[in-house]
């Protein structure tokens, strides 16, 4: 585990604190930025030591491989190889939430360690300012996981990021709460169709219109790509999920008209909900009650990312 610094800095995004962090990328030390995803914990993917000590501040199973933000396409193409598939993929969602597994090119620079050894490598062009403006001035791509201890819940706020990493990074930079709420949809290119690796805001349907392919789920076990471990998000108490009520030993996180403590979106709106779904689990976590029920959430549409990032927490 990460050495505990002596304080963890936080600092509205600006041009100075884009400077600030850039050194910090230099020296190979990881800072948290926002993503519209959540907030990640970057670091310079070709610097093996840099990445390393991602693992560390996040406490990350070593074989779970990081993605890595680029600023553009053109970037992405020098990392990783894409085939029409992915380029009309990334034509439609990029900059945005999807991630592209391709395999690494020959003289790919990101080091091994940020790919867990994998012949393939995960790349998001991301459409934040934040990072994009962390990308320009770093000149580096950048490895970065959500800004959280490995496990529990991702940090859609710079609170959040310091609930689990105060005093194991240097620095936040601090530009509100992230928009889309859920981390990237990874997706890959396999035996002529998508598959989905980690759903998120790119659904099947969105994904299936932009490639003119055939949209499956992953298969089997294996690790391949960030965010596939069965345990995920888990906010330190049991989670009980598809409930219609709640009992009093119970934070409620309420959905449509079944109203909680947090109310994802008391008009059933599955957008509002994904943004406010990560808040409402750090929010049951730092409550006096001893358990978190969680009402039913569809699953068409982004509900299937909401789904999933709940049967997560709850295992």
């Amino acid at each position: 585990m990460a050495e505990a610094s002596k304080s963890t800095i936080v600092l509205l995004f600006d041009s100075q604190a884009i400077a600030d962090a850039k050194a910090l990328i230099a020296a190979g030390e990881p800072v948290a930025v926002p993503t519209e995803t959540v907030y990640g914990l970057a670091a310079d993917a070709r610097n093996a030591e840099a990445v390393a000590r991602i693992y560390a501040a996040k406490g990350r199973p070593d074989f779970n491989p990081l993605i890595v933000h680029v600023p553009d396409l053109a970037a992405a193409e020098t990392l990783g190889v894409f085939g029409a598939v992915e380029r009309a993929l990334a034509a439609r969602f990029w900059p945005g939430p999807l991630t592209l597994v391709v395999p690494r090119t020959a003289d790919c620079p990101v080091a091994s360690i940020a790919t867990a050894g994998l012949d393939t490598i995960a790349l998001r062009v991301p459409g934040h300012r934040a990072m994009q403006a962390l990308l320009a001035e770093s000149g580096a791509p950048l490895a970065a996981p959500s800004a959280n201890a490995s496990g529990r819940v991702s940090p859609t706020k710079a609170n959040h990021v310091l609930a689990s990493l105060d005093g194991r990074i240097a620095l936040v930079i601090d530009d509100g709460p992230t928009t889309a709420g859920v981390e990237s949809t990874i997706a890959r290119v396999k035996d002529g169709a998508v598959e989905i690796l980690r759903p998120g805001p790119a659904t099947a349907e969105m994904l299936a219109e932009a490639s003119g392919r055939a949209v499956t789920g992953v298969k089997g076990s294996e690790i391949v790509a960030p965010g596939m471990l069965a345990s995920h998000y888990a906010p330190g108490k049991p989670v009980r999920l598809g409930a219609s009520e709640f009992a009093g030993d119970e934070f409620g996180i309420g959905f449509g008209t079944v109203a909680g403590d947090y109310d994802l979106s008391a008009a059933g709106d599955l957008t509002e909900a994904a943004a406010r779904l990560f808040d409402a689990l750090h929010a049951g976590a730092a409550s006096a009650k001893t358990k978190i029920a969680v009402a039913a959430i569809p699953v068409e549409g982004l509900g299937a990312a909401i789904n999933d990032r709940l049967a997560r927490a709850a295992v």
